[in-house]
């Protein structure tokens, strides 16, 4: 119904079990439609969470996006490694992979089950580090400018928005933000600690650091 209605899905699936789920779905509906099966619909899975490699090519395929979860990596990445063995554990949320595949994949907080809080959703993506100190899946470490894309250009992609959002050029809507510390030069494990100096929203800032708003008033 949702399909025949064009309305776009977001749907939730961490393993690869309910990962398989949705795709026999997706083949069904665009079968029993008789649309094609890569129909720029862009339905979002969301978490994606142990996601296959397969499955990524089939997402590519498809024409459907993952959302990932990097967060996992800190709060529960031992546990994973425990429950469901290294290996598995160390491919969740790989967005290395999903970038090398072309697919638009996005990053997300799932707040409130972990805080809302882009920059250290930013750091979990690059650095991929448990809270025991364990990197959960080196090869999956992001780069910054990947990880940057995860919430920027690729969420406005997933949204339909990316004529009016997700990049700064003229025309677009101005919604960013500025930061006290480049995300792309940094050392990475210290990107946790980048501040938001100000937020501009349809070009107005909407907020500004104490130690900055002396500028604002020049």
């Amino acid at each position: 119904m949702a399909y025949q209605a064009d309305n776009q899905l977001f749907i939730h699936a961490n393993g690869d079990a309910s990962i398989d789920m949705i795709l026999k779905a997706h083949e069904y509906a665009a079968k029993a439609l008789q649309q094609p099966l890569d129909k720029d619909r862009r339905t979002v899975v969301i978490h994606s969470q142990f996601v296959r490699p397969d499955q990524l090519q089939t997402f590519k395929k498809y024409n459907i996006e993952p959302s990932f979860f990097t967060n996992h990596a800190y709060f529960w990445g031992d546990v994973h490694v425990e429950n469901l063995g290294k290996k598995r554990a160390e491919f969740l949320s790989p967005i290395v992979s999903a970038d090398k595949l072309g697919l638009k994949y996005t990053n997300h907080s799932d707040a409130t089950v972990t805080p809302i809080d882009p920059i250290f959703t930013l750091w979990t993506a690059v650095n991929r580090v448990s809270r025991s100190g364990k990197v959960i899946g080196s090869e999956q470490k992001a780069s910054s400018y990947q990880a940057l894309k995860s919430i920027t250009s690729h969420a406005a992609y997933q949204l339909f928005e990316e004529d009016s959002k997700g990049t700064l050029e003229v025309g677009k809507v101005a919604d960013f933000v500025v930061l006290d510390k480049n995300p792309l030069t940094v050392k990475p494990m210290q990107i946790k600690d980048i501040k938001v100096v100000t937020t501009i929203k349809n070009g107005k800032p909407i907020y500004q650091a104490k130690s900055m708003r002396w500028w604002f008033k020049k």
